[in-house]
């Protein structure tokens, strides 16, 4: 990638040069260079070297030991220490640079090879096929199958039992697997858990996975975040909403691919500086095992040994909302696996979840789901 010329990120190559028009009048004679952006000529600086750039657009590819090189755009004039490497090319087809040295520099052989002047993506979400929020029935059983696509599944609550290649691994809230092209796998949960997990299915071209499948992962933060954004962009399917989709299930892969090549020692010092991610994690567990009794912010501050100012600075920090509207979406929530249980009414349920009242239920739901929760009873019978 081209670095902008600035006298911090110069300065182990020379310095950069005022504007100074008459520059040309110098007693050194000035060579003029004609620059294409096929070729790459090298030199190595003699003495100091006083370069500027004529006419196009240049880049000035410059090392200290021949080896490791940057490259600046080349749009002031610069002067170049003796014995350093560099070389001149156009940016885009044509160029002009002219120089003036008390001596003459080395001409070395052109680059190797002329290095990509751009960041360029190594991993692409191609193709996003389904992004599914499944609330599931106390022992849900999946029967199994096998696609040629990548498959991602996140659990957000509950448990989930994963089974492929003959191993039958226990999902908890907040972790991650990935299945494979053509990997056949099955889910299942426990008799008395209702999971509620997120599965998405992709497609990333020739890049290689494989690190991440079949692997249990406990997500970081940040991939939840993303993927909580997936959800929030799907929901609003504008002209950008798909572009922003894929972008968003590139850097959840990132974060996790990240992660897994993270050095250990690395992971332990980071767990030390910060256990912002496990608190977060024990009060959204408290809040989903009690999400049935009166609930507050100081009430779960206080059972997760935080003041009640610093877990909300977190759940602003990473969640990007505040502890009380967790609460509120998580009691919601309960309240359509309530309904779809069908041993209660309304008033009930309402009652059960610590309402005030079942109009304010009513109004609440409403507002999360679009509809009421007698028109949503109705939607799953």
């Amino acid at each position: 990638m081209i670095q902008n010329l600035n006298r911090l990120s110069f300065q182990p190559f020379g310095m950069i040069l005022p504007n100074m028009p008459n520059v040309k009048t110098w007693e050194q004679p000035w060579h003029t260079v004609e620059l294409s952006d096929r070729s790459a000529p090298a030199w190595r600086a003699a003495d100091e070297l006083w370069l500027n750039c004529d006419e196009g657009m240049a880049v000035l590819t410059l090392s200290c030991d021949g080896v490791i090189y940057h490259d600046f755009y080349l749009d002031k004039m610069v002067k170049i220490n003796a014995g350093v490497y560099f070389s001149v090319t156009a940016f885009r087809e044509y160029a002009s640079v002219s120089f003036a040295s008390p001596k003459i520099p080395q001409e070395l052989e052109d680059l190797p090879s002329k290095k990509e002047l751009h960041l360029s993506r190594q991993l692409k979400v191609e193709k996003l096929y389904t992004l599914f929020y499944q609330e599931k029935e106390p022992g849900f059983l999946f029967s199994g199958e096998s696609h040629p696509v990548v498959e991602l599944t996140y659990v957000d609550q509950g448990s989930l039992h994963s089974v492929a290649d003959g191993q039958d691994i226990l999902l908890e809230q907040g972790d991650v697997m990935l299945y494979g092209p053509n990997q056949w796998h099955m889910q299942y949960a426990d008799i008395h858990v209702a999971p509620r997990f997120m599965t998405v299915a992709f497609d990333v071209g020739d890049y290689d996975l494989s690190g991440l499948y079949n692997r249990k992962f406990k997500s970081p933060q940040k991939a939840i975040d993303l993927l909580q954004k997936m959800l929030r962009e799907q929901e609003r399917m504008d002209r950008y909403s798909a572009d922003m989709i894929l972008s968003l299930m590139s850097m959840v892969l990132l974060s996790l691919l990240r992660r897994m090549n993270e050095p250990e020692d690395t992971l332990k010092s980071a767990h030390c500086l910060s256990n912002e991610n496990e608190i977060i994690r024990r009060a959204q567990q408290y809040i989903t095992t009690n999400v049935r009794n009166r609930l507050s912010v100081p009430l779960v501050a206080q059972n997760t040994d935080v003041s009640t100012s610093y877990l909300t600075a977190l759940f602003h920090k990473h969640l990007q909302i505040s502890p009380g509207e967790y609460i509120r979406r998580i009691k919601l929530q309960e309240s359509k696996q309530m309904i779809r249980e069908g041993t209660m009414n309304f008033t009930e349920i309402a009652q059960i979840l610590q309402y005030s009242t079942i109009h304010h239920f009513s109004r609440q739901f409403k507002e999360k789901f679009g509809i009421t929760p007698s028109q949503y009873a109705k939607s799953i019978k």
